[in-house]
């Protein structure tokens, strides 16, 4: 594992000079000292209604909303993203989970043909900030989505923005989940779209940003994909897990995206928690183990085999 020091992280400027100390603390413990973030999502049971828990090949484990916080508190993880409800129901129960409030979510029942998206802010980081304190859980940052090329773009560069300053404010870590969709986007995964999304992250001062994979005709993904991160420049570009896929072709392209594009770190939910637990909890691992802990392939798939 290649560590960092806390005199290695940059500090944003809008983080107010009583903040620093906290901002720091926040950013080494959501990297868990790596300056590389493992991030498992639960933010899906909005996004993505019930589809990801329900049906076919997935198991029964995954139907209770409380499976996402047995992995969280039974792997290693940077941190988990949900909504403030789900965490405020089942925190208590899962005091040392490291957690990242979503504070923007929406459905996928009105498809782009329909309308283009928007995704609305649900509380402010003043609010979450309160929760924080009011709860006594471990709220180590926000998380924000922004549909590039919807019709309601401005609006929602402009409560990211606000979401962005605002977490600073209170020493938490950032991080944009930033996807062109519209109808005026014809391709969301085209590499230079996504090298723009990467950079309107870098604009708005975020942390992190998290973006898809993008594909290329005749290129490979891992090559195309370091445009997006170097025009990301100090904000670090993790990448979206994606629907299920096979284990080890999952762990080998979340390798590239470190190792060959340069990525640092990832989003995975699916590819964790549509799993028995004790899968989920190993394959939780084996992605920890690529992302932070510098392991191989091989090493990964151990693990998650439980070898």
């Amino acid at each position: 594992m290649v560590s960092i020091n806390k005199e290695d992280v940059i500090v944003p400027l809008d983080v107010p000079k009583a903040m620093r100390e906290t901002y720091v603390k926040n950013y080494m413990e959501i990297t868990n000292h790596t300056g590389r973030l493992m991030l498992f999502a639960g933010d899906q049971k909005v996004e993505h209604l019930n589809d990801d828990f329900f049906g076919e090949g997935v198991p029964e484990d995954d139907a209770d909303p409380e499976h996402l916080f047995r992995i969280a508190a039974g792997s290693k993880i940077g941190v988990f993203a949900a909504q403030l409800g789900l965490i405020a129901r089942y925190g208590m129960d899962y005091r040392d989970v490291p957690y990242l409030v979503k504070i923007n979510s929406k459905t996928h029942l009105v498809g782009t043909s329909q309308a283009d998206p928007f995704s609305n802010l649900w509380h402010d980081v003043d609010q979450v900030a309160e929760f924080k304190e009011n709860s006594g859980l471990k709220i180590m940052g926000v998380g924000y989505t922004i549909y590039l090329g919807s019709e309601f773009e401005a609006e929602m560069l402009v409560q990211a923005a606000q979401v962005v300053y605002d977490a600073h404010q209170h020493g938490m870590v950032s991080v944009l989940w930033i996807y062109p969709r519209g109808a005026a986007v014809k391709d969301e995964k085209d590499p230079h779209l996504i090298a723009g999304a990467t950079g309107v992250g870098a604009c708005l001062g975020s942390d992190f940003v998290k973006v898809n994979y993008p594909k290329k005709e005749g290129a490979k993904s891992a090559e195309v994909f370091k445009e997006a991160v170097k025009a990301a420049g100090r904000c670090k570009v993790v990448c979206a897990g994606g629907s299920s896929d096979d284990a080890e072709a999952f762990l080998k392209k979340l390798y590239d995206q470190i190792h060959i594009s340069g990525a640092q770190g990832n989003a995975t939910g699916r590819n964790i928690h549509q799993k028995p637990l004790d899968e989920a909890v190993r394959m939780c691992n084996a992605v920890y183990a690529i992302t932070i802990e510098e392991a191989s392939v091989e090493e990964a798939l151990k693990i998650y085999r439980g070898e």
